[in-house]
């Protein structure tokens, strides 16, 4: 199992407690990704972390105290990249755009934290799959308060509050679900990839902070 994962060469070096354990999460985070929570093995982190089992178990726990531990990480470093990427300077509609091109880029760059994080965790339920719902709603709040602020310069705050929540949890998982089909896609730019998710829901929230909102036309089904 291990010839599909790369080593660490730092077994034998001593580093600050700090550095090993980056490297240690490195290493379990590259190992979940492959072979998922239950078939991933102390054994294979050990090994490519370059570090003896028992330093694992001293510096970071049990096998799913570790597993937490990466996910915290990494749901922490998603988050913040997408927030760093949110300009407020900007109108909110460009803001959303920078900040899904920066949660894009961020899939691009880490594939195996975003594998660890959105099927991993998910898979294996539990406290693991609370702190991805954890994750999750701080991304709805952002996008909820950038629908929100939209309405607000419209006059129209009260109107959007009513489904701005239940509308920013659907884009997010328009976005989760995009970035699957994107791992498999990537000749496709992060912004262009941004610029279809917005063509897809701001018209429909730009609709709704303007005050135009769809309604069911009557019919005499609607009526029964």
């Amino acid at each position: 199992m291990s010839e599909h994962v790369q080593r660490s060469p730092e077994r034998a070096k001593r580093l600050p407690r700090a550095v090993r354990e980056r490297q240690i999460l490195d290493a379990a985070v590259q190992v979940f990704s492959r072979y998922g929570y239950h078939s991933a093995s102390m054994d294979e982190i050990s090994d490519v972390a370059g570090v003896s089992k028992p330093m694992i178990y001293t510096y970071l726990g049990s096998k799913e105290d570790l597993f937490a531990q990466c996910i915290r990480r990494e749901a922490s470093r998603l988050l913040e990249a997408v927030e760093s990427g949110i300009q407020p300077d900007l109108p909110p509609d460009m803001q959303l755009w920078h900040g899904l091109r920066s949660f894009y880029r961020f899939v691009a760059d880490y594939r195996e934290s975003w594998t660890v994080l959105h099927r991993q965790a998910l898979a294996v339920g539990g406290s693991f799959a609370e702190e991805i719902t954890s994750m999750r709603s701080r991304a709805i709040e952002l996008v909820a308060a950038l629908v929100v602020s939209a309405g607000s310069q419209k006059g129209l705050a009260d109107q959007v509050e009513k489904s701005g929540e239940g509308l920013a949890a659907a884009l997010v998982g328009a976005a989760e679900s995009l970035a699957d089909w994107w791992l498999d896609h990537s000749e496709v730019t992060d912004g262009v990839l941004a610029s279809w998710l917005m063509n897809l829901v701001w018209l429909g929230f730009n609709d709704l902070v303007e005050g135009r909102v769809w309604t069911p036309s009557s019919s005499p089904a609607h009526n029964e």
